[in-house]
């Protein structure tokens, strides 16, 4: 069973030319879906971050929207896909399953995945069990996981503690935490604004469904992809800012295993590129994809 709700279409102040903007019931959870462009032209699949949603690709879409079929999808509990309260609907085997579906019902055969942090981890996990929908893969700022068991537990524990922080003391409190942790520290150049859009953003997000984000989807709880990279025959395009150490450091451990992929580094960028550095983001992306 699938439902769709058109939301909004056309041209809006922003400029965005949203082919539709719909809820789809998938699984039995509304998805917030957004698709931009023609839907003749090659698809590309964009998943948010933690706390993210679907506006923080603004202009990436504006970018890419002339030449490819964009659709942007709100990952379970985020934006204004449905919340729910159990935990275990948001395990990584449950959102590809996800994805999965969206991508079956807008009849997408085969797609470019990018994702950004946490949603680049979904598309990596998505890109190991259908490898056959993917056609290329860009990890922004993303990893494949935790290699041992004793990392793994070391995060659930740190995740569970801050998803039970995030349920007591609410949405701003959290988010007056977030957005000073070191992994952040380089938005602090962005503009006021854009500062601003960043924190609303992240307001706007619903207590439970980033607690069970964490509980269900933290990197703790996820599987680990190390052992599938080498198995991964498609193009892959590692993207990280030379200021976010800890995952420029990942992606060339990632890079030993890859059999097809390139890492690029831009400089003076953090940990969101595409919101740091918009304009160098896209322009690596598109020469990137001109050449598959």
């Amino acid at each position: 069973m699938w439902k769709r709700i058109v939301l909004c279409g056309g041209r809006s102040r922003r400029g965005w030319n949203a082919l539709t903007t719909e809820v789809l019931t998938i699984r039995g959870i509304d998805t917030h879906v957004a698709r931009y462009g023609n839907e003749q032209l090659p698809a590309v699949v964009l998943l948010h971050g933690f706390t993210g949603s679907i506006a923080t690709w603004q202009k990436t879409i504006e970018a890419l929207m002339t030449d490819y079929y964009v659709i942007a999808v709100d990952l379970i509990g985020h934006g204004k896909t449905e919340a729910p309260e159990t935990m275990n609907r948001y395990k990584m085997e449950e959102q590809i399953k996800d994805l999965y579906e969206v991508l079956q019902k807008l009849e997408i055969e085969k797609t470019v995945v990018i994702g950004y942090s946490m949603g680049g981890r979904v598309a990596l996990g998505f890109t190991a069990m259908y490898p056959e929908k993917v056609t290329s893969l860009v990890l922004e700022s993303s990893s494949p996981g935790l290699r041992t068991s004793e990392q793994q537990l070391a995060r659930r524990t740190a995740d569970a503690k801050l998803a039970d922080r995030i349920e007591q003391q609410g949405i701003i409190e959290f988010v007056d935490f977030w957005q000073e942790i070191p992994l952040f520290q380089s938005q602090k150049k962005l503009s006021a604004s854009q500062q601003q859009a960043v924190r609303n953003e992240r307001l706007n997000q619903r207590p439970i469904g980033l607690a069970n984000s964490l509980r269900g989807i933290g990197t703790g709880s996820q599987p680990s992809y190390w052992q599938s990279l080498e198995q991964l025959s498609l193009p892959v395009l590692l993207l990280t800012g030379s200021e976010d150490v800890k995952f420029e450091s990942i992606a060339q451990e990632i890079m030993k295993s890859l059999p097809n992929a390139q890492h690029e580094t831009i400089k003076d960028a953090g940990h969101a590129i595409h919101v740091e550095k918009p304009q160098q983001f896209v322009t690596m992306i598109k020469s990137y994809l001109k050449k598959m």
